[in-house]
């Protein structure tokens, strides 16, 4: 904890890391033969835990504790399609799923900001130049619906958890996320609320550049509780909840702004499954549960959106049917569609996006691999019901590789809707 000189010390004092973790280890080694050094011991780790001040917000537990059933329900799914029908898009509609390829100017200007060598209206006009040059990219390979690219997001929790109240995040925390790439885990203390807009301000700069919808993504709970170092005093559901209202305020705020498209991601969602089976239903009913919350409040002609990966999928079929979103998009180019006979079993009658395209690797696919995959997938789903869509975001990937894989995946669409 020495290096963290930038947390709240009240923060700060509740934490363990690897030395203080060491130095409690040595602590009760020594008590197991000596249960005196623990007497009078001046440790706040030592002893029943105090009600902890800065974790408690009585607005916030007002919030949770005015949820109703009817806050989880949006209209009928058939209401809500037919309301979507004026965002205009056509059958096997492309997309991305959100994140653009985070270039080394991206990065050197995120730092530069954060070490105070560029200001903040520099880092925001070259957001912006960043986000007018994915716009126009992706006009030009002719996807339907766009993204803003998230060139200001460091990491798709951190970015979140640092505007949100109840979170605390390191400077050097960081561990291991998968192959080479790692990541630092925002703290859960307190109770979560939103202070202003996270993401509309960048989502509406990028639809002002394009007639075409822009779609405004955001991490859902479950994903934000599963990627943080969570708080254990209370029930996971009520923490979830919380985090859920604040996404709900950003989703109202980004339709109100002209956003037709919300994406709420929940890759996560497989992740935090319990391994036992008693325990499996209460999980799912409190994850999907904060998803319908979060997104709850928004009118049937807001389209959402919904991003799963990194899992096998059969045993959280339900749960993904539970979330009740309009569109749900998946990773699936790896299995060759194998999870749509799931879904199809399941009964699934929503649209679906079984991602056609491996980001995770460097390797281009050919447009003829793509048709085969859309096909594939046209056995299983209408082409009414169809997205045409990578597996994942494009952050870890190059433009040299990006760029050529989604012009295949656009010119397969093409060929399969003619």
């Amino acid at each position: 904890m020495d290096a963290e000189d930038e947390l709240d010390p009240r923060v700060r004092g509740r934490l363990a890391f690897a030395r203080q973790k060491v130095d409690e280890v040595v602590l009760l080694g020594r008590a197991l033969s000596d249960p005196g050094v623990l007497v009078n011991l001046d440790n706040p780790s030592v002893g029943p835990a105090k009600e902890f001040d800065l974790a408690r917000e009585q607005a916030v537990r007002d919030r949770v504790a005015a949820i109703r059933p009817e806050d989880r329900q949006r209209a009928p799914y058939d209401e809500r399609r037919t309301a979507q029908e004026s965002i205009g898009l056509p059958e096997l509609a492309t997309t991305t799923i959100g994140s653009f390829p985070q270039t080394a100017d991206i990065r050197r200007t995120r730092t530069g900001l954060r070490a105070g060598r560029i200001d903040q209206a520099t880092y925001d006009e070259r957001m912006r130049a960043e986000i007018a040059r994915v716009i126009s990219l992706q006009e030009e390979l002719g996807l339907d619906v766009l993204v803003h690219g998230e060139p200001e997001r460091n990491d798709m929790v951190q970015y979140f958890a640092e505007q949100l109240d109840g979170f605390a995040t390191t400077k050097h925390g960081w561990v291991q996320s998968y192959g080479s790439r790692c990541v630092r885990p925002p703290i859960l203390y307190g109770d979560v609320s939103r202070a202003e807009p996270m993401t509309v301000g960048w989502a509406s700069y990028a639809q002002s550049l394009t007639e075409r919808p822009v779609n405004g993504t955001l991490t859902g709970p479950v994903t934000i509780l599963a990627w943080s170092f969570v708080r254990d005093d209370q029930p996971a559901a009520i923490t979830a909840d919380q985090v859920a209202l604040a996404l709900r305020d950003e989703v109202t705020d980004l339709a109100a702004a002209g956003i037709r498209i919300v994406q709420v991601d929940e890759p996560a969602l497989r992740e935090l499954l319990p391994m036992r089976v008693v325990e499996q239903k209460a999980y799912l009913d409190w994850a999907v549960g904060a998803f319908r919350l979060a997104t709850g409040g928004a009118a049937a002609d807001i389209q959402i959106h919904t991003h799963l990966c990194y899992s096998e999928f059969g045993a959280v079929i339900a749960g993904i049917d539970g979330l009740d979103a309009d569109v749900t998009t998946i990773e699936a180019a790896r299995s060759r569609m194998e999870i749509l006979a799931d879904l199809t079993a399941a009964g699934f009658h929503r649209a679906v996006g079984p991602g056609v395209y491996d980001i995770h690797s460097p390797r281009v696919p050919s447009r003829d691999e793509l048709s085969d995959l859309i096909t594939r997938a046209l056995t299983a789903v209408p082409a009414d019901h169809l997205w045409i869509n990578p597996d994942c975001g494009l952050k870890t990937r190059t433009y040299e590789e990006a760029v050529p894989a989604l012009r295949h995946l656009v010119e397969a669409a093409r060929t399969a809707r003619s």
